[in-house]
């Protein structure tokens, strides 16, 4: 993910120097742990947290199984990875389930956070797993909060109850018993926030909380903010006793310090991530996945669950069948673009293969490139998508000026596509070996 991305770098650089080396000394232990330790708080992590993680990796890196080790750098590394992913909560949390239903969900957070799109994100997640959501508008103080709540609730195709600004726990009482009667089984309640932690902010919930007595109360906030999250983290727990936190904005270019800080210092899980703009931008938290794309070993469980999700079996064995016959045509190459811009942000996806992110040395993809590609391809005539080869000079002129481009980015594509042909029909032959990075 984007951001880790200095992070991964910096703790890929330290972990160079270890497995170079055939035997490690107790004094290149330390100064390794020295410099993760650094990079851990230039990367925003709470400074408490940083010392008694390196604390327990030292603790277990200077031990017999690692000094007598034929491979003691890697050895190293997976004592970090493993307790990075006690840092980041051990193991997968997921939501409860209310006995009698409806489950009720309560989100709470500061304004700004992105608490009324995660309402919508959410109920499109559990729209997917089969779920019958319902929005409940429970922000009656900041302007136009209950109009965006049903924008949002109108792009996920799910319902939205409101009854103005007449008190919360009111309308929630009156959700609850309308969701029995049209048999929605979880209600996703966006309640108010404020520009900072304020005693009536608190109050409200309290109340809220002691008279609908909710399944989960989930924490939105944003990742961008750095430390500050995890004091927000703190006193909404102190007040409410969260079940769980949900971070927004893991796509932005912050540091991480958030995510690895928040559940260590609260005590409690973080169970979605916010990676995007979209509706469908939301990811259960893994902290063992989280840790691998950390330590830039890549998030492939990630990968193939993103793709099972934008390509069917059907579509998928269609398709390779088309590589394997040597059939694949613009017009496939194009509707792979789509169904790439459906799987999320690019450089997310790459960062998601063992090996690749690192390769590429922290270089970024344009998506604006995509964009290029897809005007190139659809100012082309239907017999030059299914034939290229057709495709030579005039051609390339009439195709650059139709798209807005240049010879040379008509050119580049051309020279992708049959790239992209060769590459498919070696994984085919020797799977990912049979690719040189």
């Amino acid at each position: 993910m984007s951001m880790f991305s200095n992070l991964s770098m910096r703790l890929n650089h330290i972990f160079s120097h270890l497995t170079n080396r055939g035997k490690l000394t107790e004094l290149e232990i330390k100064e390794a742990m020295r410099e993760i330790r650094v990079a851990l708080l230039e990367a925003d992590v709470n400074y408490l947290v940083a010392k008694n993680f390196i604390a327990r990796v030292s603790e277990k890196a200077v031990g017999q199984e690692v000094m007598t080790s034929l491979t003691p750098g890697q050895q190293v590394i997976k004592i970090v990875r493993d307790e990075l992913v006690t840092l980041l909560g051990s193991t997968n949390s997921k939501l409860a389930v209310a006995s009698n239903p409806p489950t009720i969900i309560m989100l709470c957070g500061l304004q700004g956070s992105g608490k009324t799109t995660m309402c919508g994100k959410l109920a499109s997640l559990l729209k997917s797993q089969g779920k019958r959501p319902m929005l409940v508008a429970c922000d009656i103080y900041r302007p136009a909060a209950i109009n965006q709540l049903q924008v949002v609730g109108k792009n996920a195709n799910v319902e939205v109850f409101e009854k103005g600004t007449q008190v919360p726990y009111k309308t929630c009482k009156q959700a609850i018993e309308y969701a029995r009667g049209k048999m929605y089984d979880t209600l996703i309640v966006d309640t108010a926030g404020r520009l900072s932690i304020d005693e009536k902010l608190m109050d409200e919930l309290k109340t809220l909380k002691q008279e609908i007595n909710p399944t989960e109360i989930l924490l939105v906030v944003d990742a961008m903010n750095g430390q500050e999250s995890v004091n927000v983290a703190k006193t909404f727990d102190d007040t409410l006793d969260i079940t769980g936190v949900i971070l927004t904005k893991l796509d932005g270019d912050t540091r991480g310090g958030s995510a690895l800080s928040i559940s260590e210092v609260v005590g409690k899980p973080i169970k979605f991530c916010g990676v995007g703009e979209k509706l469908n931008d939301l990811e259960p938290f893994y902290p063992d996945r989280m840790a691998s794309r950390i330590l830039g070993m890549g998030d492939v469980l990630t990968l193939i669950e993103k793709a099972q999700n934008a390509v069917s079996e059907e579509e998928a064995k269609q398709l390779e069948k088309k590589f394997r016959e040597s059939s694949f045509t613009f017009e496939d190459y194009l509707v792979q673009m789509e169904k790439l811009k459906k799987m999320g942000n690019i450089n997310d996806l790459v960062g998601m293969i063992p090996g690749l992110g690192n390769k590429l040395g922290g270089v970024t993809i344009d998506e604006k490139d995509l964009a290029k590609n897809k005007a190139i391809i659809q100012s082309m005539t239907v017999k030059e998508r299914r034939n290229p080869d057709l495709i030579k000079g005039s051609q390339k002129r009439r195709i650059a000026n139709g798209s807005g481009t240049q010879i040379q980015d008509v050119n580049r594509l051309l020279k992708q596509f049959e790239q992209s042909k060769v590459m498919m029909k070696r994984m085919k032959s020797g799977g990912l070996k049979g690719l040189k990075f």
